[in-house]
């Protein structure tokens, strides 16, 4: 069984592709990595696919990501000759009929309950564990972050590989491989989302910029 798993006693010292090669060893197709198309995904996906050509990954839509996740989504499915599970919320018309208009600024939590958050457990459904990009230098709500470990909200092995990674180590990686990475990044954007939640800004400063959140509910 999944949750019975006992860990190494030294993962916490593991380089990153060390603990992405576990994770694919001890649930074989049943492991996924969770996509949201930024820099930390970029290098998770080529340690990933460079392991398992024919490794899962799988990336929420919630139909407000911008134009250059979508192309970098494209463009990920066609170097790695795969298609990336698709887990939607629902559409922006959907959203408006039942909710009305721009719900994320009257009620942030719910529109993230039913845009990510459901999408999120529905993709997890199948699984025994799932790979992050979470690293514990983004905000201090990621600074106890392991590099793997038990997810008891959604009971769940979760691994988050670059966990101990700096920026810098990110950039270096994505440099030294000639990776692709969202053009967002290029312009100031240090953390993706939905458009309507993003802005220009260092660690998760730009997301929800103005307010009191820095998590969509994913990783809380």
């Amino acid at each position: 069984m999944a949750a019975n798993l006992q860990l190494p006693a030294d993962v916490e010292s593991w380089p990153a592709q060390r603990v992405v090669e576990y994770v694919l060893a001890e649930f074989p197709d049943r492991v996924a990595l969770a996509c949201s198309f930024q820099k930390e995904e970029t290098v998770l996906l080529d340690m990933l696919f460079e392991l398992e050509p024919k490794a899962r990954v799988f990336a929420i839509d919630t139909h407000y990501l911008f134009p250059e996740t979508y192309e970098l989504w494209r463009e990920v499915e066609r170097r790695y000759d795969t298609t990336i599970e698709l887990f939607e919320g629902p559409s922006a018309d959907e959203l408006t009929a039942t909710h009305g208009e721009k719900l994320w600024e009257r009620k942030p939590d719910l529109y993230l309950a039913v845009a990510k958050v459901e999408p999120l457990v529905r993709a997890l459904g199948d699984l025994d564990g799932w790979i992050t990009g979470v690293r514990r230098d983004q905000s201090p709500t990621r600074s106890a972050t392991p590099k793997l470990g038990w997810d008891e909200r959604h009971e769940i092995w979760k691994a988050s590989p670059l966990a101990d990674w700096t920026d810098d180590d990110v950039w270096a990686y994505v440099q030294e491989r000639d990776l692709p990475v969202n053009e967002l990044h290029e312009r100031g954007y240090a953390s993706i989302g939905c458009t309507h939640c993003t802005a220009p800004g260092t660690g998760r400063e730009g997301r929800w910029a103005g307010g009191d959140k820095t998590e969509c509910g994913l990783h809380a």
